[in-house]
């Protein structure tokens, strides 16, 4: 029930009923439940609804003149959609009982007026007239809501590298899947002194809004500390202690970030609590790098964290990736697994990073069928070309 009463507009010829509805509904009426208008026709009544937009019900004879309670059923949605109606027929009548209803009438009552059977008539259709308002009102909160996760999702999208570095020395490329409208995962290509190139992949340890609030924070400060830090542990290190002075949600984000120099082939990487980097060989065989034992950045401040550098050599392609790939799960709560993931290039090798990233997602999405999605997928693939 509202806070205000229920407001019921009584639609009839006889001047008799507005002093008998007021008479026998007057416990109600003293109470707050209820109040009457009253109209004398059709015409009389659209007038109203049209003057009153709190009218929430309307109590309608079906034989008047100027317009007749059925045809002011007609006309009564082009006012207002979410009015309920009920019509007040001659007992028996049948057909003009069917007709109301076809018209939209919610429920109908018989004369002679049986008060008590009224007043049961009128509760059941002001309260599913309540659960209607409830779930259009629910309905409009899901349409809001949706409308924000959409724009949260296309800032998300907004700030990934869309487009990558090219060069016959190397080439980049990487997508990501959020499980929800916006996901904690998010990847980077980021320009360096010397013709070098920062990497990174990282997953946050919430999903949804908060989790791409603190994803975009954190991809901030990454790209802030690789272009004023030389290694990458050094980098990860300094995030790390910026994301632990304003952190009151707890969360953290694991991260592996690395410095590529093409004209080396050096690739010099350090992890924070991420998944181990894999390195595909031109012959399909791979290698899985060594951790550098660094924890999840934003879990305790000072930490220092170690990194590792090896050299590529031509033709190799590094995988950098979340866990929404291994841990992906098939109907059989079955886990895709390291041993799949390599499996994926041993008969195939890579020929391009688009392709080495494609082929990865097709795996996953065919390993796990028709079960949802329960966490982001991300994946960053580097060819190396060499000189």
């Amino acid at each position: 029930m509202e806070d205000r009463p229920y407001k019921i507009l009584v639609v009839d010829d006889e001047p008799d009923l507005q002093p008998l509805v007021l008479q026998r509904m007057r416990r109600n009426i003293r109470a707050g439940r209820y109040t009457f208008v009253f109209a004398g026709n059709g015409v009389e009544a659209i007038e109203q609804l049209n003057a009153d937009r709190s009218i929430d019900m309307v109590l309608s004879d079906i034989n008047m003149p100027r317009m007749d309670g059925l045809t002011l059923l007609e006309q009564i949605p082009k006012v207002d959609p979410n009015i309920r109606s009920v019509i007040i027929s001659a007992y028996g009548d049948m057909r003009n009982i069917r007709t109301a209803m076809n018209r939209g009438a919610f429920d109908f009552v018989t004369k002679p007026l049986d008060f008590k059977d009224l007043q049961v008539t009128i509760d059941r259709t002001l309260r599913h007239m309540a659960e209607w308002r409830d779930a259009l009102t629910a309905r409009d909160k899901l349409i809001a809501l949706q409308n924000e996760l959409d724009i949260a999702s296309n800032m998300q999208k907004s700030i990934l590298p869309t487009t990558f570095p090219v060069s016959p020395a190397y080439g980049v490329s990487a997508h990501m899947e959020p499980a929800r409208n916006v996901g904690g995962d998010f990847y980077d290509v980021i320009a360096l002194q010397g013709g070098r190139l920062g990497l990174a992949v990282a997953d946050v340890s919430d999903k949804g809004v908060p989790a791409a609030l603190f994803m975009m924070s954190s991809r901030t400060l990454l790209k802030g500390a690789a272009i004023g830090r030389n290694n990458p542990g050094e980098a990860l290190g300094e995030v790390n202690d910026l994301l632990i002075e304003n952190n009151e949600t707890a969360m953290f984000v694991t991260v592996i970030y690395a410095v590529y120099d093409p004209e080396t082939g050096t690739f010099t990487y350090a992890n924070g609590g991420h998944n181990t980097p894999l390195v595909v060989h031109p012959d399909g065989s791979s290698t899985e790098l060594p951790l550098t034992r660094g924890v999840a950045l934003g879990v305790m401040p000072g930490i220092e964290y170690q990194q590792n550098t090896i050299t590529l050599e031509p033709g190799d392609t590094v995988l950098l990736y979340t866990d929404g790939v291994t841990e992906a799960m098939n109907s059989g709560n079955e886990e895709f697994g390291m041993e799949r993931l390599r499996q994926i290039f041993a008969d195939k090798p890579p020929q391009g990073p688009e392709e080495a990233h494609r082929d990865v997602f097709q795996a996953v999405h065919a390993f796990a069928g028709a079960v949802p999605q329960s966490d982001d997928i991300t994946c960053l693939t580097l060819r190396h070309a060499g000189a």
